[in-house]
This record gives C-alpha cells, sequence and structure tokens, in this order.
C-alpha cells in the first residue's frame, strides 16, 4: 500500500498534516487503509503517547471505517484503487474516500432509520450523525470523494 505523510510549503506545521495512502478497494484493503490511518492520527493529535484515545479519535476511526468501507463495496471497479486522504487542522480533521465509481453519487437512505433487521444502508446516516459536516463531489474523470470533517475537540 502506497502511504504518504506531507506537509505543504508555507503550511503550518504544529497540529496539522496531510496522511494519504492508496488502497485495493476490497474489504481487506479498507481494513488496512483504516489502520494505517489510525496510527497516523494516534501519533499527530497532538497528546502525549501515554495519555488514552478519547472520543474523537473513535469518532474518527468509525468514520474512516465507514467510507473506506463504503469505497469497497460500492465504489469498487476492477483495477482500480480507492484512495483515503486525511488533513489535520489545529480545528478540524477532514476524512476524504474518493473511489473510481462516480456513476451515482451516494445519499442517506430514507427508508434506513425504519428498517432496523436490514444489514446495510444506515452506513451515511451514521455518517451525518457523526460528522459535523459531510458531502460527495464528483471527481473527474470518473468517480467520486465522499468527505466528512469532525472538529478536533481541546
Amino acid at each position: 500500500m502506497n502511504q504518504e505523510t506531507v506537509t505543504a510549503p508555507g503550511e503550518p506545521t504544529v497540529g496539522t498534516g496531510h496522511f494519504r495512502t492508496m488502497f485495493p478497494a476490497t474489504a481487506r484493503g479498507a481494513h488496512t487503509a483504516r489502520h494505517a490511518a489510525e496510527r497516523w492520527l494516534a501519533t499527530h493529535r497532538g497528546r502525549p503517547e501515554s495519555e488514552p484515545a478519547d472520543d474523537s479519535m473513535a469518532t474518527a476511526s468509525l468514520l474512516i471505517a465507514e467510507l473506506t468501507a463504503n469505497a469497497a463495496l460500492h465504489g469498487r471497479v476492477q483495477g482500480r484503487n480507492a484512495r483515503l486522504a486525511l488533513t489535520l487542522t489545529p480545528t478540524t480533521l477532514r476524512i476524504e474516500v474518493t473511489d473510481a465509481r462516480g456513476g451515482r453519487l451516494p445519499v442517506p437512505s430514507p427508508d434506513a432509520r425504519g428498517d432496523a433487521g436490514g444489514e446495510s444502508g444506515r452506513g451515511l446516516l451514521l455518517v451525518a450523525s457523526l460528522a459535523d459536516a459531510w458531502g460527495c463531489e464528483v471527481y473527474p474523470p470518473g468517480g467520486k470523494t465522499v468527505w466528512a470533517e469532525c472538529a478536533r475537540r481541546a
């Protein structure tokens, strides 16, 4: 898996950073990308290693897991990878997952709330309830980026 941590020139380095990784659009690829992102966040969250993870880390992990799993399940195109990107600023964490299938942009299913027995269909409702903001953008030439933002808690 290709990973890189980037800080742009001229960008403040205290509490700001970028993480990007490509992953196969499979369940295993999504799992591996999520764990790599969690390790990166643990080292860049601005707290001592001895301090336990907080609720914002748990929220970030859930959002990363849901968005990467959705890319593997709904955005898979044979032979094309997906991309996970994190941007961490002093005030916000932005999570972006880009996949190769752009024909249909995701929307939360209105029926998902009432279908308690179903095994899927509630992922975007989870994203909407956990994130401070989220959305989807077309990614040219063919694909989409689904993103979520969370305010960093003091």
